[in-house]
């Protein structure tokens, strides 16, 4: 009767981790988020709100340790997270939907580092990714400022020339959260995947194979939007281009501290 008490704490637990984490289910929330203005979807997305359900269970690790069961539940809803959010990142249009779905596909391997017993990984991960996030998304909007509140993807286009700076962090953002190597999300998401490989169960094997087609699709989406914002021919007015500007000296700041983080955390922090 104690072991089935401890399994419905856990999976209880969870289940308030999956509606505060964005995971598959109560996920829908988190690009509605995207309504407000920008430093404050970086700060919900990034590093405080959307990552307390990861933190929490991290720290009932002990608790969690106990019933197979709910680890198991945690890995496949961290799969599944991982993949559907990342599915659904490639449709979008919006710069910041984008950016707030790859948010929910990275809080997917966060959850299922911890359902396979990974818990400093977990946290690792979650520290990293508050750099390049909101890097990526400080970056999105100095665009959307530069734009007047733009943020269609499909009616940018061509702003690498007007845009030179941001166009750069924006880039080291999206290598990092792809996992290029050496970059920051490098050391934590090539690891999540070869603990996950090396678990050698059903769920673990269940998390690898989702997690690796999850970065093929990251990649996609990633550089997707890197292409229609700044690559491709424009398709904004010739005057909406010419009344362009780069980040002030103010937005540049954070974003050159943001950049830095996204390059060398990963590396100075790993264990």
């Amino acid at each position: 009767m104690r072991l089935n008490a401890i399994t419905l704490i856990c999976i209880l637990l969870f289940i308030g981790a999956v509606g505060k984490s964005a995971q598959i289910g109560s996920h829908t929330w988190s690009p509605d988020a995207m309504e407000g203005p920008t430093p404050v979807s970086a700060l919900i997305h990034a590093a405080t709100m959307v990552t307390a359900g990861v933190f929490m269970i991290a720290r009932c690790s002990p608790l969690f340790e106990y019933p197979p069961t709910a680890l198991i539940v945690i890995t496949f809803a961290g799969a599944m997270t991982s993949f559907l959010a990342a599915t659904t990142g490639i449709l979008q249009n919006d710069l910041k939907r984008v950016i707030a779905y790859s948010t929910c596909s990275q809080l997917g391997y966060m959850i299922f580092a911890c359902g396979i017993s990974n818990y400093s990984v977990s946290v690792f991960h979650l520290m990293n990714h508050a750099f390049f996030k909101a890097l990526l998304f400080l970056s999105a909007g100095s665009v959307i400022h530069a734009m007047s509140d733009e943020q269609d993807m499909r009616k940018m286009g061509g702003l690498a020339s007007s845009f030179p700076f941001t166009y750069a962090m924006m880039l080291m953002g999206s290598l990092s959260l792809i996992g290029f190597p050496f970059l920051t999300g490098f050391y934590s998401k090539d690891v999540i995947l070869e603990l996950a490989y090396t678990k050698y169960t059903i769920s673990g094997n269940f998390a690898f194979w989702l997690g690796s087609v999850s970065v093929l699709f990251t990649s996609y989406y990633s550089f997707r939007s890197l292409f229609l914002t700044f690559l491709v021919p424009t398709n904004s007015f010739g005057r909406d281009i010419l009344r362009c500007h780069d980040a002030p000296i103010p937005m540049a700041i954070p974003l050159i501290l943001l950049a830095l983080g996204s390059l060398f955390v990963g590396y100075l922090a790993k264990v």
